[in-house]
């Protein structure tokens, strides 16, 4: 099974009411699109940071899912930190690309660049995962 392949076998309730398709992975990086739909959006039509740090969590545990020391439990967030840069409007699609910093036996460190269908940039985030 490829990484992509169990990412897309996993069961992620959350990842699926927010809309997440996984669309790439391997183990140094992995991608995702959510569409921006009304329920995700605050004033003005403009996707909600909460939706942003959520969406930026479930690729980040994804990353680390396939990751993951054969004789882990599993994982789960420990830290997250988002930096806010620009908006996302409803209807649009945004795409999340989660890159290591660190992969370590208790934990991994991953950094997530969501960015609009033209490539602006919407939210970095920087995310620890520890290791159970």
């Amino acid at each position: 099974m490829t990484p992509l392949e169990k990412i897309q076998s996993m069961k992620m309730p959350f990842a699926e009411l927010k809309g997440v398709t996984f669309v790439a992975a391997d183990k140094d990086r992995v991608v995702a699109q959510m569409v921006v739909r009304p329920e995700l959006c605050t004033l003005h039509n403009t996707i909600h940071g909460g939706a942003i740090m959520a969406f930026a969590d479930s690729v980040g545990a994804a990353a680390t899912i396939i990751n993951l020391p054969e004789d882990a439990k599993g994982t789960t967030t420990l830290e997250s930190k988002t930096n806010f840069i620009g908006g996302a409007k409803e209807g649009s699609t945004v795409t999340a690309t989660t890159t290591p910093v660190h992969r370590g036996r208790r934990t991994q460190v991953w950094q997530t660049r969501l960015e609009t269908e033209d490539g602006k940039l919407v939210a970095v985030v920087m995310q620890t995962q520890l290791v159970l």
